[in-house]
């Protein structure tokens, strides 16, 4: 459908955007290697601060660095019902997201379903040009992606992010306690 996304074509899509990347997630769980530690210190009751964990530093690090530039960085998780023990954790984790001036919001997997949001793989939007459709294998560990530019794909991915953002809440509003 699109050219195949490498890790590099994500940082180069994700490092010169130049107005906004949105993101919809959708998994349940993602198998992250460099998170699983602190997923597990969550669960436990003995949380370790994400800012020990360098991939997920050199993340906020970014988000700084291209949201100091006036860019915006969004993205709508959709949640269970109830929240996964990892969803929990990343709802957690996502204030130093927020801090770094990412903008998060959520919606409940029902609503998501209801307002017909596509639920079958995340994705990001770029500058609402270029679309990263990102795969995962059933237990969410990431399997690559494609970069999409088709005008018509991307403008209904578009469209899509529009519902997203209206029928979902800050985190503030309480969807994520557990």
């Amino acid at each position: 459908m699109g050219e195949r996304l490498t890790a590099d074509d994500f940082n180069r899509l994700f490092r010169y955007f130049k107005h906004t990347a949105w993101r919809l997630e959708v998994q349940p769980v993602y198998l992250v290697d460099y998170e699983q530690e602190s997923v597990r210190r969550y669960l436990a009751g003995t949380p370790q601060p994400v800012t020990e964990i360098p991939p997920y530093v050199q993340w906020l690090d970014d988000i700084r660095a291209v949201t100091s530039e006036g860019k915006r960085v969004e993205r709508v998780r959709v949640l269970e019902e109830p929240p996964t023990d990892y969803q929990r954790w990343e709802a957690w984790a996502g204030k130093w997201n927020v801090t770094a001036g990412e903008v998060i919001r959520y919606i409940p997997r029902s609503r998501a379903v209801e307002v017909g949001l596509p639920l079958e793989y995340d994705w990001w939007l770029f500058d609402s040009l270029r679309l990263a459709r990102m795969h995962f294998d059933p237990d969410g560990r990431p399997m690559g992606g494609e970069i999409i530019t088709d005008p018509e794909i991307v403008l209904q991915h578009c469209a899509w992010r529009d519902l997203a953002v209206h029928y979902s809440a800050p985190d503030d509003q309480g969807l994520t306690a557990a």
